[in-house]
């Protein structure tokens, strides 16, 4: 049957329920961090999918390594002169590896004296030439436009490169890994939280930790694959000016990993919000029966997760999430 035939969303269908097993290989693959080992201050650098799945790992490695994990946006390289980064490490995710600004930046980190780090899922791939040491995502080819299982593996080649730097971390994610083989992601309200989407004209997607990085990937797919509005936000700063956008009809759906030490944070964001009178769907791995993740591995999950449940409202839309109208798989940015 060719891929003219086939119906609505089934590349990302397929793509997205290979995540859990690309996770698997990804997370548990041998890693030399190279110089990242060594470096007081990581920068990550990356756009779209990849710059949540980066939001995810920051907050893994900062709690991993006790060092500053902070974002660097690619135009520094790409349209400036750049920054001093001597000694410091750069981590450079893309899914293609082929976007000339993420290409630029690698190369001008590590001109600037940065350790470039490359996670990607193409061999070969001008960032990986452009890098110092690369981890691969090892997914296949992913042809649906929303990344989906790069994405997730992302995360996973992000844990493994921690792995490599902090070796007991490693029995850590073997246990994540353990956890989640032969686990099934359909949520046992999927059709409660499609529902409530279809209904919604306005999303507030709400994590904190690297909950909020799911957060962000998962408002980005909702924009992608639904045409509808979404914002992510940290339940930390959610209930400042952000609260005020209850009053018009709000949906808001609450990413939980189950670490303990965000449980108060995300109590407080869904009991204003519900007090309000919003439409409040929280989420956790411990839904689909997996608990004791790492906080990465449980942002992952919860990807996973909801990535069926977009791709099911997008087709209930009457949109093709494969190809949305007015986007390309490699975004050519500068």
């Amino acid at each position: 049957m060719s891929i003219e035939t086939k119906t609505h969303g089934h590349l990302m269908a397929s793509e997205s329920a290979e995540a859990i097993e690309v996770f698997g290989r990804a997370a548990t693959q041998t890693v030399d961090a190279g110089g990242l080992a060594d470096s007081k201050v990581i920068f990550t650098i990356a756009r779209g999918s990849s710059d949540a799945a980066a939001n995810i790992l920051s907050y893994e490695m900062m709690r991993e390594l006790s060092v500053p994990v902070t974002s660097l946006p690619p135009s520094v390289f790409s349209l400036g002169k750049g920054v001093g980064v001597h000694g410091f490490g750069a981590l450079v995710i893309s899914q293609s590896g082929a976007s000339d600004d993420l290409v630029r930046a690698a190369r001008g980190a590590g001109a600037n004296g940065a350790s470039v780090v490359a996670i990607t899922n193409q061999p070969g791939s001008p960032v990986e030439l452009a890098s110092e040491t690369t981890v691969p995502i090892g997914a296949g080819p992913e042809l649906a436009v929303p990344a989906t299982k790069t994405v997730i593996g992302s995360v996973a080649a992000g844990m493994a490169l921690l792995g490599g730097i902090k070796p007991e971390y490693k029995t850590r994610i073997d246990a994540s890994v353990a956890a989640l083989r032969n686990v099934s992601t359909a949520h046992p309200r999927a059709k409660d939280l499609q529902a409530a989407l279809l209904r919604a004209r306005n999303v507030y997607v709400i994590g904190r930790d690297t909950g909020h990085g799911a957060a962000i990937e998962v408002a980005l797919k909702l924009k992608e694959c639904c045409a509808l509005h979404a914002e992510a936000y940290s339940a930390s700063e959610v209930l400042h000016g952000p609260l005020q956008l209850a009053t018009n009809p709000l949906m808001v759906l609450i990413l939980d990993t189950g670490s303990d030490h965000i449980q108060d944070s995300l109590d407080q964001a869904e009991a204003r919000f519900r007090g309000v009178g919003c439409d409040v769907h929280r989420i956790s791995p411990d839904d689909i029966g997996v608990s004791d993740l790492t906080p990465a591995a449980a942002a992952a999950v919860l990807l996973a997760v909801m990535y069926p449940v977009i791709l099911n409202t997008a087709l209930a839309l009457g949109l093709d999430p494969d190809v949305p109208e007015t986007l390309s798989k490699v975004t050519q940015t500068t």
